[in-house]
């Protein structure tokens, strides 16, 4: 009777080593899997420095500030939804092509907006005429997550839907001539779609990845932050 239940132990015990051996290797190449489906092209957490490759567009010094919380800007005055497109500290840098594999676009951005309109936002940008926005932004005393389509000028909104953080990632996909806009709360799991459309098609223009910040309050200093930016293909 005792050998019987020392070899029963012995086979039980054998077998829950050998499934969680299983599940071990499971998850292994699961995560191996996932990772080579990803290729990082570029990530920036804008500690004491820009990373390589960025550009301002008609930049204010006195007005962004790199540290070891990241990049700073002071939002200002100044709109780039329109025709006005005389936003200042307008970041910019070149994109990856599209058309050659899906394209991840991520960045985690904080704001505490009380002007109309103030924003701060991940932007799929050809020039100042042409570009998709998805950003975090005050509509109507309501923070909110704005997608928007401009092109030649032209404006549409794409979705706009409540916000309950002041504190976001933001992230767009984008292949061929579509992209797709999501967001989630800091810190939080699941992502929230915002919206897709066609990309603007500007002759001649190759087009870029842009973090801006604009129509911010005069007098009041509001300083937006902006980290964990990331370029990722999909494979």
């Amino acid at each position: 009777m005792k050998t019987n239940r020392t070899l029963q132990f012995t086979v039980l015990r054998c077998g829950l080593l050998l499934l969680l051996a299983c599940i071990s290797r499971s998850t292994g190449s699961s995560a191996s899997s996932s990772s080579a489906e990803m290729q990082s092209l570029f990530q920036d957490d804008f500690k004491g420095k820009l990373g390589q490759g960025w550009s301002w567009i008609r930049e204010h010094r006195e007005a962004w500030r790199v540290g070891e919380r990241g990049l700073e800007v002071r939002i200002q005055p100044g709109n780039m939804w329109g025709p006005q497109n005389d936003a200042r500290n307008v970041l910019v840098r070149a994109a990856p092509d599209p058309a050659q594999g899906e394209i991840e676009v991520s960045v985690n951005v904080e704001n505490k907006p009380t002007h109309q309109y103030e924003q701060v936002d991940l932007v799929w940008y050809f020039d100042d005429s042409n570009m998709v926005k998805l950003g975090l932004e005050l509509v109507d005393e309501k923070l909110s997550v704005v997608m928007g389509r401009e092109e030649n000028d032209k404006t549409r909104t794409i979705a706009i839907i409540p916000a309950e953080s002041t504190s976001l990632q933001l992230r767009f996909f984008v292949r061929s001539d579509r992209i797709r806009g999501q967001f989630r709360a800091t810190g939080a799991r699941d992502w929230r779609e915002v919206g897709e459309c066609s990309l603007p098609a500007p002759a001649n223009r190759k087009a870029k990845i842009s973090l801006q910040f604009y129509q911010g309050p005069e007098t009041v200093e509001h300083w937006a932050r902006v980290t964990q930016f990331q370029i990722v293909r999909l494979r």
